[in-house]
């Protein structure tokens, strides 16, 4: 017979929403150190020590597209993550993907170089970054929904937020460790300096899965499995009953271009030849507006709770596309203190917007049964674009890498299908934890049953 289920709300052990948002921040700040220390590395040092530096235009070519290789690993490892996360739990899958991003970032750092064995060395650091690709995958979502199932529902979105808070942490973490290896005399840095940040990976994975470890699994994610139980084919069930919505998300991943083209492509357009920034200055922007953002991420998160998430979302997807202009614009003047804030005001407040609150807004999409392989897929697909957009960047630039503006209009015209799927997607954050995803009418207010 139809026997009604508790909220999961009243179902979470006490202090829980608090250990997941920590563990999610903790977890995805190392995590996305190990992630954004390569984007540093490919836009500064690898160029010169994996390809051929007697033609610098192309090796920074080939090196900004080996930072989009792992995004295109990234759609595949979600198949598997999301898989598995839906049908063990998110806990494991959180614990797996700390232990991958870290051993596959410590191998980078012990690559030899292209002086060394040829060609064999661009080869190797192509396979680590699949595996960080793949890592980073499953990352986001199940920690994305290990929060929002332990939060209550009324601040879904505060508590989700931590997951990208921590991710903006990393970056400045990142970043922090990278300004002095870049003031390096040229000698120590390409040999054994880059190196450093790679090696610290060992900490790392150890540090995130100690805290990982002792978080308990979500009580949504229980009844799911004690009631209906869980799906044997997450993937089947997503694509049938939500295959709009993980169009949505694609789609709004998208915004992701604004955060790999500030990181990477601006980088390595201001410390070239054309502009001539310093390489510390330039880390110090990012350093700088990713502190900001720190900030900036929960109190957009706390705003989508008493506003509703689309409108939020909005603000940061059309912020960002204009921005970004001011931005790229500022840098081709060669002012640094207009570059440090233009940076701050579009990458730490602007852009934040979007970036603090789609964990919620993607998760609540979907039911409990196939929310990480909805956000994992969904985002994945969309990250993968913007993973290549920083090449895309490097191409549209032009032969002397100084068509910025072309750039910007790029990049503001990925923020379109993100503002496309904001303005198509349902309001959700007054939807009760246990009837998000719902389909066929039943009203929020209703109890949730199900057949045992």
């Amino acid at each position: 017979m139809p026997v009604p289920t508790s909220s999961p709300d009243a179902a979470a052990p006490p202090g829980q929403p608090k250990k997941a948002a920590a563990a999610a921040w903790i977890g995805s700040a190392l995590e996305y150190y190990d992630f954004f220390i390569y984007g540093s590395a490919a836009a500064l040092i690898f160029p010169k020590v994996f390809f051929d530096s007697s033609d610098p235009a192309t090796a920074t070519l080939l090196s900004l597209a080996t930072f989009g290789v792992a995004y295109a690993a990234r759609p595949i490892g979600a198949l598997f993550l999301g898989h598995f996360g839906d049908r063990v739990g998110r806990k494991t899958i959180m614990a797996f993907t700390l232990i991958l991003m870290g051993v596959s970032t410590f191998l980078i750092g012990c690559l030899p170089s292209r002086e060394q064995v040829g060609t064999l060395a661009p080869v190797l650091l192509v396979l680590c970054r699949v595996l960080q690709g793949i890592s980073a995958a499953g990352e986001q979502a199940s920690a994305s929904s290990m929060s929002l199932e332990h939060s209550p529902q009324h601040r879904r979105g505060f508590f989700t937020s931590f997951t990208l808070s921590g991710t903006q942490g990393g970056q400045l973490i990142a970043t922090l460790v990278f300004i002095p290896v870049a003031t390096l005399p040229e000698k120590h840095l390409l040999s054994w300096g880059w190196r450093v940040p790679f090696w610290a990976s060992v900490v790392v994975a150890v540090v995130g899965y100690l805290i990982r470890r002792h978080l308990a699994e979500t009580p949504a994610f229980a009844q799911q499995a004690a009631g209906e139980g869980v799906a044997k084919l997450p993937l089947a069930v997503l694509l049938r009953e939500h295959w709009a919505d993980v169009l949505r998300v694609i789609a709004g991943a998208l915004i992701a271009s604004v955060s790999t083209i500030f990181t990477v492509w601006a980088l390595a357009y201001a410390t070239s030849d054309a502009v001539g920034m310093s390489r510390s200055s330039m880390l110090w922007v990012g350093a700088l507006a990713n502190l900001v953002a720190l900030g900036a991420i929960p109190l957009w998160a706390t705003l989508s709770d008493r506003v509703g998430r689309r409108p939020v979302f909005l603000v940061g997807a059309v912020g960002s596309a204009v921005t970004m202009f001011l931005y790229l614009w500022a840098i081709s003047t060669g002012s640094y203190p207009l570059t440090l804030l233009l940076g701050i005001v579009a990458f730490g407040v602007v852009y934040s917007a979007a970036n603090g609150v789609w964990p919620a807004f993607y998760g609540e999409m979907f039911s409990t049964r196939v929310r990480l392989s909805g956000m994992a897929i969904g985002t994945q697909i969309g990250f993968a674009v913007a993973g290549f957009a920083v090449t895309f960047a490097a191409e549209i630039a032009g032969p002397d890498g100084t068509g910025w503006s072309a750039v910007a209009l790029f990049t503001a015209a990925l923020c379109v299908p993100p503002m496309i799927a904001a303005l198509t997607a349902r309001e959700t954050h007054k939807v009760p934890t246990e009837l998000l995803g719902e389909r066929g009418g039943r009203q929020a207010s209703e109890p949730r049953t199900v057949s045992v």
